[in-house]
């Protein structure tokens, strides 16, 4: 699945998916309704969407992570919250919704800063298959990451990610105190859809196949909602 050349057929970046359904009536109108005053232009459409999911998507890295129904863009949708792949993978469905070739690339960073509780939850500043947005803009493979929204930026003392539709939107190398804030450790390629398997095994890899499990099994306790608040803990 992981695209090992470009193609000039773009079907597959275009099409929805089981968990990409960029088909689906509220992803369609809700790509309508961010994009309405975007005319024709695709530029404008897809930094019209990035600002709709970076902002009105809260981020939550304790979103569910194990079933493809996690990462379906409609549920991303109406869940209102995801962490950076399910949220990459709203605004890649998106794309599609609107007719912008979209895919996905994946990467491990390091995180630098983050909150203290989390880095104890993950037991690692890894993130593994971090994901990200890739939309084929004006000839060429454009990056988008709307993972952390502007409110969580302010918090974390970096600033939001911008996106102009033209350059690549990754992670600052530094926060606004020149501290290091996201490296990135190794590129896992891009993708037409989310390899929920290859993700899930590669965590049960770095963080170990007890932890995950004990997170599938917390949240099939607490019925896909964590108790816990990523907004509301301790920055490091």
């Amino acid at each position: 699945m992981s695209e090992l050349s470009e193609k000039s057929d773009f079907t597959e970046y275009l099409s929805p998916t089981e968990i990409l359904d960029s088909g689906n009536e509220e992803i369609i109108g809700y790509a309508a309704r961010v994009t309405q005053d975007a005319e024709y232009d695709p530029i404008t459409k897809a930094v019209c969407l990035y600002y709709a999911v970076r902002d009105g998507i809260w981020y939550d890295p304790y979103y569910p992570f194990y079933l493809p129904e996690h990462y379906r863009a409609s549920n991303v949708l109406r869940s209102g919250r995801g962490f950076c792949i399910s949220k990459a993978a709203l605004l890649c469905a998106l794309g599609r919704a609107c007719g912008i070739p979209s895919r996905l690339g994946f990467a491990t960073v390091r995180n630098h800063i983050a909150t203290k509780q989390l880095i104890e939850f993950m037991g690692s500043d890894l993130f593994v298959y971090h994901g990200f947005t890739e939309f084929y803009l004006n000839g060429k493979w454009v990056k988008a990451t709307p993972a952390f929204n502007a409110a969580l930026c302010t918090r974390h003392k970096v600033s939001p990610l911008e996106f102009n539709g033209r350059d690549d939107s990754i992670f600052h190398a530094y926060n606004s105190e020149k501290q290091k804030y996201m490296e990135y450790v190794a590129y896992h390629g891009s993708y037409s859809d989310i390899p929920v398997s290859h993700i899930v095994a590669a965590w049960e890899k770095v963080y170990s196949k007890d932890r995950v499990r004990k997170w599938m099994a917390d949240i099939e306790k607490t019925g896909g909602k964590s108790s816990r608040h990523f907004d509301r803990e301790e920055v490091l």
